[in-house]
């Protein structure tokens, strides 16, 4: 899907939240959708993404880990960082764009 504007970019993080929300429960995480929202934002080291795919690993089947990194990927590209000013990847991608 390609993002046309801002609206688009919500909308797909609103669906990355609830996403997330049922993935920590099925896996049984002891972990928030805030947490992960926190590590992301916060990103300091390289392994910081790893980070949050460890919220999720309870060392199932390749399929499982599969979803947990596709997802954990939407999560990293469409969530705020602080060192892109607030912005996610995608909005940043929007803006070079216009």
């Amino acid at each position: 899907m390609e993002i046309e504007n801002k609206e688009q970019i919500i909308q797909r993080r609103k669906e990355i939240e609830q996403e997330l929300v049922k993935m920590l429960k099925d896996v049984g995480s002891v972990f928030t959708l805030d947490h992960v929202k926190d590590v992301i934002y916060y990103e300091k080291e390289n392994d910081d993404m790893t980070k949050v795919i460890a919220m999720f690993d309870r060392g199932g089947d390749i399929s499982e880990l599969s979803n947990i990194l596709e997802l954990t990927n939407d999560a990293w590209n469409y969530f705020p960082h602080k060192c892109l000013k607030g912005l996610s990847p995608m909005e940043m991608i929007l803006e070079n764009k216009k």
